[in-house]
């Protein structure tokens, strides 16, 4: 079996096609909300999934393009284009059927050439999702990208590229997962979409009413911005031996604390220690949150546009880096619990009212959980995937900034997470020191939580 870091293989890809709703839909202009329109949500990101065949013969590329074009009947906003409406920078839908990019392909490899362990970063990761020239732009081009490539051992690889300020990682599930259902013959989705944009708008008068610090404009003064060049993408595996490891770290009244705060609390010291910022400068920690349960009543289900916020916790470096990791956890919490619905009120108003904001970026570390997202649950019509979630870390309107927590099983078939760390590759040394140091030495008081340490790298 080829380990999967000296895996290479060649992709032969069809010529790109515009795939549109399979019946005609309505002609018109659809606005975003306002959760939806910000700078920090105007990029494409990946996700991916591998499946094993199913000795059918059937075309997964076949059943695949012909539930697309029967699921955007219901979905037909996909098929349009993102415009800016004139004098403003307000996004709209144009939804005038022009279709979604769908790129048909074959790959001289097998599924089980991949390894045992399908996590990010993939091999030949541009070759599975080919940036179709002229297709990745953010006004006036594709909002889905789509290339199903089959295997020699009659697998295929799913991968899927989103225009970030359409949807969600829920949203675009919800869709993928209509795919599905039409691929394998359903006359309508099992959940309907809704677009109800307007519930995520802002209000009138706008008003903001939280604190926000995860949209200060912070001058780069100290060039602490991650540089791009010679960049390093590792994933990370904490099954149950890890988290226990991490959990003796804290004091014994956190130990109650969840996984996401848990990990999020340790990633973001680590990363702080790798980067080595000045002492006194700020650093923070923006945590994704789905706030679609926040609201009273719920968002309706079947809602696929953005509903989550970026709650930060912040602090000064040499804090962070010289405390126990107890203090960077009840940070965390403490951001993790700001998010509710007036604060998600306050997040709309403040787009309207500070002209669309990206969030801050410098000396900042994104998390986004997936765990709960069910991209492991798509399903064409060969069952579930063996790997399902983001494509790789680092994605993003500024590149390098941001993790994901993605459900997975290594090759002991033990169940966790594994997070795709993206740093320059001077950094990434201290980062995995640092790690490991909290992940093998017992602390004093503890004398049994060995675990062993997985990496993978490109």
């Amino acid at each position: 079996m080829a380990p999967q870091d000296s895996l290479v293989f060649k992709v032969r890809r069809c010529e790109a096609e515009l795939v549109r709703p399979a019946r005609p839909t309505p002609r018109e202009h659809k606005r975003l909300s306002d959760v939806d329109d910000q700078e920090g949500l105007r990029f494409q990101i990946p996700a991916i999934h591998f499946y094993p065949g199913d000795g059918s013969g059937r075309d997964p590329a076949r059943a695949i393009r012909e539930g697309l074009a029967r699921a955007l009947v219901f979905y037909y906003p996909f098929a349009g284009r993102l415009r800016e409406l004139p004098g403003s920078r307000k996004l709209v839908v144009d939804c005038n059927e022009e279709g979604v990019l769908f790129v048909e392909a074959d790959a001289d490899v097998t599924l089980d050439q991949f390894g045992d362990a399908l996590q990010p970063p993939f091999p030949c990761l541009e070759e599975l999702i080919f940036d179709v020239p002229g297709s990745s732009a953010v006004l006036d081009a594709p909002v889905l990208l789509i290339q199903v490539t089959r295997l020699k051992c009659g697998g295929f690889i799913f991968a899927v590229r989103l225009n970030h300020a359409m949807s969600d990682a829920a949203g675009l599930v919800q869709f993928m997962t209509a795919v599905g259902e039409m691929a394998k013959g359903a006359d309508a989705p099992s959940v309907l979409p809704v677009w109800q944009r307007e519930l995520l708008d802002a209000r009138d008068p706008p008003r903001i009413t939280c604190t926000h610090r995860e949209y200060e404009q912070v001058e780069d003064t100290k060039g602490t911005l991650i540089p791009l060049d010679d960049m390093e993408h590792r994933s990370f595996f904490f099954g149950a031996a890890q988290m226990s490891a991490l959990r003796s770290r804290v004091p014994p009244h956190q130990r109650a604390s969840s996984t996401f705060e848990v990990l999020t609390a340790c990633l973001w010291r680590c990363r702080t220690i790798a980067i080595q910022p000045d002492p006194e400068e700020e650093v923070r920690v923006l945590c994704i949150g789905n706030a679609r349960t926040k609201f009273n009543p719920p968002l309706p289900a079947g809602y696929y546009g953005n509903a989550f916020a970026f709650p930060v916790a912040v602090t000064r470096a040499d804090k962070l880096c010289q405390n126990p990791l107890g203090y960077a956890l009840e940070l965390v919490k403490k951001a993790k619990a700001d998010v509710t619905e007036e604060y998600m009120r306050s997040l709309a108003d403040l787009m309207v009212l500070r002209g669309r904001p990206h969030f801050t970026v410098v000396r900042s570390f994104l998390v986004s959980d997936t765990t709960k997202a069910g991209f492991g649950n798509v399903d064409f019509g060969w069952g579930k995937p063996v790997y399902g979630g983001p494509a790789k870390g680092g994605v993003g309107a500024i590149p390098g900034v941001a993790s994901f927590y993605i459900p997975f099983r290594n090759r002991e078939g033990e169940n966790g997470i594994v997070v795709p760390v993206c740093l320059p590759a001077p950094a990434m040394r201290i980062f995995v020191q640092e790690l490991d140091a909290l992940l093998k030495d017992p602390p004093p008081s503890t004398t049994t939580n060995k675990s062993t340490f997985v990496i993978s790298s490109l």
